[in-house]
């Protein structure tokens, strides 16, 4: 199958296609602005790279056609910067999808599959959150992936476009280059020597998903052509303190050996968020399979190699 990948210079698109390189014949372009992801994070992986913006819809118009699917992480995925700057993130988010999308029916690509998410759209709500809870987004990142949900349910009714949103829980891994997602701060700081910065008490939860089970998820949504809202997570909660127990056990520390440094909640950000993933395992077969503790230590090995 032919791939198109936005974003795939970034942790999650280099995962996805280590997994399809390793799964068999698969052409693979990479369309990345290099704003995060770097080319340079490909090199070892079979993919075309192509430097450029989803908003530019010259550009999409040559790179599209000849494409079965595409498999859409490009976005501005900072829930803070978002409040900061939320015309930014409309811009990249909406208008950046809403030009892919377009011409990718232009092109006659009736595939596609887009990164989302499931606490930022679902708001403050009684975990474990599911696909048919009424959205209450906190921030206007989580409304503008709502938004890009609308548009991928318009384009599967009005055009027939295999489409689908996929709702990323926290996802972690290995080749978590610049993310400044909670496990891979932590690593980074810690390998610094640096306290690890939480924000709040520590008791808010999160599911965490490690990439390798993520990137599984994508290519069976993919492969079994559905179209809607899945959420793809671990099933499980798991607290900061917690979390962060569990890291200090895969380097071999004490309990309370590493040092933490509490600050403020954040406005607009979510206490406690966790998520159903039943709809997708009934409709591609997804199944996680890594635990946590296994993830965090394959995770904290990778780390250590790049230090």
């Amino acid at each position: 199958m032919n791939f198109l990948i936005t974003g795939g210079a970034g942790f999650v698109g280099v995962n996805l296609i280590e997994h399809l390189n390793n799964a068999g014949e698969n052409r693979i372009t990479v369309l990345d602005n290099e704003t995060l992801g770097k080319r340079e994070h490909l090199e070892g992986l079979s993919a075309s790279f192509v430097h450029g913006d989803i908003r530019d819809r010259d550009l999409l118009d040559k790179v599209l056609p000849g494409h079965d699917a595409i498999i859409h992480l490009a976005a501005d995925t900072r829930v803070m910067d978002s409040i900061v700057d939320p015309s930014f993130n409309f811009d990249v988010n909406v208008n950046g999808t809403f030009q892919l999308m377009e011409a990718a029916r232009q092109a006659g690509i009736e595939r596609f599959v887009a990164a989302s998410t499931g606490g930022a759209i679902i708001g403050e709500a009684e975990p474990p959150v599911h696909e048919d809870m009424v959205p209450r987004p906190l921030s206007p990142y989580g409304a503008s992936k709502l938004t890009m949900e609308g548009y991928l349910s318009a384009f599967a009714g009005a055009y027939g476009m295999k489409s689908v949103a996929l709702r990323f829980s926290n996802i972690y891994g290995p080749r978590s280059f610049h993310k400044g997602s909670v496990v891979a701060a932590f690593m980074r700081r810690a390998l610094k020597n640096k306290p690890l910065i939480v924000y709040g008490d520590g008791t808010q939860t999160r599911d965490y998903l490690y990439v390798g089970d993520l990137v599984k998820g994508i290519v069976q949504a993919v492969d079994a052509g559905v179209s809607g809202v899945y959420q793809l997570g671990s099933g499980q909660g798991t607290n900061l303190n917690d979390l962060i127990r569990r890291i200090e056990a895969v380097m071999n520390l004490t309990l309370g050996e590493l040092p933490v440094q509490y600050e403020d909640f954040r406005e607009g950000e979510i206490l406690h968020t966790w998520c159903m993933v039943d709809k997708a395992r009934d409709a591609f077969g997804f199944n996680p399979g890594t635990s946590l503790d296994e993830g965090l230590a394959r995770t904290w090995a990778w780390f250590q190699e790049q230090k």
